[in-house]
């Protein structure tokens, strides 16, 4: 029994973004990061819509599919990191 074509590029585009997701958690935890595991989950889920979105878009070849929920994470990474809100310190004159 052969799966439906569309419902193919959807797995497999969350199953490229889960592992994406899933590295990240990898090298986090290799660099004895501290996880937060509520954002790993948020990330896994939004990971795996945001593949399976992509992975619709490039249905054409299931490998590419997959590949393509793999690299559309990393838009979701990118957008992370554009709003990240870092302390900035000023060094003031001392009276």
């Amino acid at each position: 029994m052969a799966l439906d074509p569309m419902f193919l590029a959807l797995l497999l585009g969350a199953f490229g973004g889960a592992v994406r997701a899933s590295l990240g958690l990898f090298k986090a935890l290799s660099i004895k990061m501290k996880v937060y595991w509520g954002y790993f989950a948020l990330t896994l889920v939004i990971a795996a819509v945001i593949g399976s979105l992509v992975g619709l878009i490039f249905s054409f070849e299931p490998r590419l599919s997959a590949l393509a929920g793999y690299a559309g994470t990393d838009i979701l990474e990118g957008i992370y990191k554009a709003f990240k809100v870092e302390k900035v310190y000023i060094k003031t004159k001392q009276l």
